[in-house]
């Protein structure tokens, strides 16, 4: 650990949640470590583009820049919401802790629970995999494309310009918004994004004595579970604009994993579920995305296109 500097530089985008996220590490690793964190503030294309997520091509849009600063050795490490990372890793890069995950789930921001909103109400989410799971639940409600980050999104709920919104419970709780969550949505009902709710330390992989050192906060469940289902989407060959769920629980003994992909107009779903143990995670997502592929999975996700 000689060779490192004091101070580590961890690169974080600028929005609220992000630097709230970062904050939440840089803390974790100055209590486990007493080495002093700072944080670097970063500005990524995701940040600042007026597109919606689904036509960029979803991840990889706010992970990019930060990247570059690893690259120019401008940052040391790079905290990013696990589910933004694109599944491909890039060998340049690794990811040195996954971090005990927070909650999985969605939630709805708004003044009623799912149940209780008129036909007709208006629900904001930026993910094509909610719309597609709330259109199986509620097909009498319109589901209406937003950006913005989370303070954004729950103005629109206040102002009247929509019913609620939907986001993810980690990372309201994060940023103390929950007391606003009317309802959490539980897997059977809504399967969460691969990834979602988990957090990831990513620095350059010839860095060996950071990597060391960013170990410290690994945990080994979060990353098993987290693999499964990063897996499952990369051997669907789906970014995040793809309507895939997955989710997975790591008991210590067994791997329970979970994935579905739904039409987007939530009518059709292929839904499947496997177990296994927690050291073959990577070989659990791919065989269960081939069964989902020969039942129909590739179809569904290719018609999300059209």
């Amino acid at each position: 650990m000689t060779s490192l500097p004091h101070a580590l530089r961890l690169g974080t985008r600028r929005s609220l949640m992000a630097t709230t996220q970062s904050q939440m590490v840089a803390d974790a690793y100055m209590e486990r470590t007493g080495r002093a964190i700072e944080l670097v503030g970063i500005t990524t294309f995701g940040d600042v583009t007026k597109a919606h997520l689904a036509q960029l091509g979803g991840t990889g849009v706010f992970v990019s820049a930060l990247r570059d600063k690893l690259i120019d050795d401008e940052i040391d490490f790079a905290v990013h919401s696990l589910k933004d990372l694109p599944t491909t890793q890039d060998p340049r890069f690794t990811l040195a802790a996954l971090p005990a995950r927070h909650d999985h789930r969605d939630a709805l921001v708004g003044p009623r629970k799912f149940a209780d909103l008129a036909p007709g109400a208006r629900v904001g989410t930026g993910s094509p995999r909610r719309v597609a799971m709330l259109s199986a639940l509620r097909p009498d409600l319109e589901y209406v494309p937003i950006r913005g980050n989370a303070d954004t999104r729950i103005g629109k709920v206040t102002s009247g310009e929509l019913d609620a919104v939907v986001l993810a419970s980690a990372g309201l709780n994060r940023i103390g918004r929950d007391a606003e969550v009317a309802q959490i949505f539980e897997v059977e009902e809504l399967l969460p994004a691969p990834g979602q709710g988990a957090l990831a330390v990513e620095c350059r992989a010839d860095r060996a004595d950071l990597v060391e050192f960013l170990a410290v906060l690994d945990d080994p469940r979060t990353r098993s579970a987290v693999t499964a289902e990063r897996a499952v989407l990369n051997a669907l060959e789906a970014g995040c604009s793809a309507p895939v769920g997955a989710f997975a629980a790591d008991d210590g003994h067994t791997l329970n994993l979970t994935a579905v992909v739904v039409s987007l107009d939530g009518r059709e779903a292929v839904r499947k579920s496997a177990a296994g143990s927690p050291s073959e995670a990577a070989n659990l997502g791919r065989l269960l995305a081939a069964e989902m592929i020969s039942e129909g999975a590739d179809r569904l996700m290719g018609e999300q296109s059209h």
